[in-house]
């Protein structure tokens, strides 16, 4: 082989190697999405060992993969390492509830995907469940029903808890602390919401900022191969959001006829 040959075989496989690493690196990459994914199926049919058994094995594989160059900013290792960690604790804490565990895994589940989506990330598809419970508790305001308020902002708090980590990967960092400053706003001074103009009126704001998030999300590509996958995946997540809304409910009116009863036997 003369010194011309050996130059184009250098150059050709020079061209090549970024590829194929390329390759390794979204395979290896798509992989910690599956594994999140089936962690949180897991977790939904009570089957904790297993579940905490995968987030391992994604520990093992996360390592593997960021070990071999930056192929996540310092934010989104970040933001993965604080809800892998939640999800862990949840799993191994025996005096969680079932839902409190879905919750922890569910987020961890949309971050990686906020991390790895090209186009819409499931978290978009959590509107309206949320938009669902944010508008109960404004009627809940107007009513001036205090407990309904109460109940529907603890519920929307757990919600939007499940999205907050994804909304820093994929949200402006001002926009996130303008919402997120709202929300705390809500949560510390709830019963001004109920009682003074003001705080009524930064609750409609948050409305107004919770539909624009949601509206200005990305659109899903009609092409994509995976979007039959994505359907069932966040099929799966409305379900579990909206049976926990509704389990809450129920757990509070039960409460709630429990302490009438009491009140009329005394």
């Amino acid at each position: 082989m003369n010194a011309r040959n050996v130059v184009v075989v250098v150059l050709v496989m020079l061209f090549l190697l970024p590829i194929e690493v390329s390759a390794n690196e979204t395979q290896r990459i798509k992989k910690l999405d599956t594994i999140s994914d089936e962690a949180l199926q897991m977790v939904k049919t009570y089957r904790y060992d297993d579940a905490n058994k995968l987030l391992k094995f994604f520990q093992e594989e996360f390592l593997t993969v960021t070990s071999n160059g930056h192929i996540f900013s310092m934010d989104e290792l970040r933001v993965i390492t604080v809800a892998y960690n939640d999800a862990a604790d949840a799993l191994g804490a025996t005096e969680i509830e079932h839902q409190e565990r879905v919750n922890k895994v569910t987020k961890f589940r949309l971050v990686l995907d906020a991390v790895l989506s090209t186009y819409q990330p499931l978290w978009t598809e959590l509107e309206a469940p949320i938009m669902t419970v944010f508008s109960e508790m404004k009627t809940a305001v107007e009513n001036g029903d205090n407990e309904d308020f109460y109940e529907n902002l603890d519920s929307f708090l757990s919600l939007y808890n499940v999205i907050y980590p994804s909304l820093k990967i994929d949200i402006t960092p001002t926009k996130i602390q303008q919402i997120n400053a709202r929300v705390n706003y809500i949560d510390q001074f709830r019963p001004e919401i109920l009682t003074e103009t003001a705080s009524l009126e930064e609750l409609m704001v948050l409305e107004e900022e919770l539909k624009s998030l949601f509206s200005n999300r990305m659109k899903e590509d009609e092409t994509d191969p995976s979007l039959w996958w994505v359907i069932i995946c966040t099929g799966s997540i409305i379900i579990a959001t909206l049976s926990y809304v509704g389990w809450r409910k129920f757990k509070a009116e039960r409460e709630r006829r429990l302490n009438r009863l009491k009140e009329r036997k005394n």
